[in-house]
């Protein structure tokens, strides 16, 4: 599995061993076979460095799922939606063409941003997880973001105690579809459930931790 995030999976201002993406490999540790994660996250990392970089890394790594985390910094720094919309689905392109899967991960700005940006911002990670047909998980730091003793200084990034917040709704989620048959569909406010045989339970807040770990129990393993 590929992460090809910016500093929030590559677990900016704590160590590394305290990220999410951590997590995961515990996470996936146990399971039959094993599951290399390859985290290729760099802080600072807009989608148009993501794109630049992928190619190479689908080469070198040849992933069977990617998790793509992408598009903070390019709303920090106000560049338009068009542009982040385009590179986020040459991304996916990219993905599907070398065989992969796709896990789609959506961000929230700050208030200030304005409602006109944030809301188009939404509207384009759910649009691309529909055309794409790749789970989306709305905002990784969901139920973290707003509680300061979870996040750092700067009021972007978690603290190492938000790494253990989660844990149970990052494994749940999964789980919910597994048990019954299904594939995870998009989810995005309020829009949570399973391709096939029945509903997700409602309540439960997938993380991109839960996601990846559900595909990649469900994905073929590569030498």
């Amino acid at each position: 599995m590929l992460v090809l995030g910016d500093s929030l999976s590559a677990a900016y201002g704590i160590s590394p061993r305290e990220g999410w993406v951590a997590l995961l490999e515990e996470r996936l540790a146990s399971a039959k076979p094993i599951r290399k994660v390859v985290n290729a996250s760099i802080s600072g990392e807009t989608s148009a460095g993501g794109l630049a970089r992928l190619p190479a890394l689908l080469k070198e790594h040849a992933p069977a799922l990617v998790v793509v985390e992408l598009g903070a910094n390019d709303g920090l720094r106000g560049l338009p939606l068009a542009q982040l919309r385009a590179n986020l689905a040459k991304i996916l392109e990219a993905v599907r063409g070398a065989g992969a899967r796709a896990v789609l991960v959506g961000i929230e700005l700050p208030v200030n941003y304005g409602p006109h940006y944030r809301d188009g911002l939404r509207e384009l990670y759910r649009g691309l997880a529909g055309e794409f047909n790749v789970p989306l998980v709305p905002f990784l730091l969901d139920g973290v973001a707003l509680d300061p003793a979870l996040m750092q200084d700067d009021g972007l990034h978690p603290r190492a105690a938000a790494r253990a917040a989660g844990a149970r709704e990052r494994v749940e989620g999964p789980r919910a579809c597994v048990d019954v048959g299904a594939r995870p569909a998009v989810v995005a406010h309020g829009v949570r459930s399973c391709r096939g045989r029945g509903p997700q339970p409602r309540g439960l807040r997938p993380s991109a931790a839960a996601w990846a770990e559900w595909h990649m129990a469900a994905a073929p393993a590569r030498d």
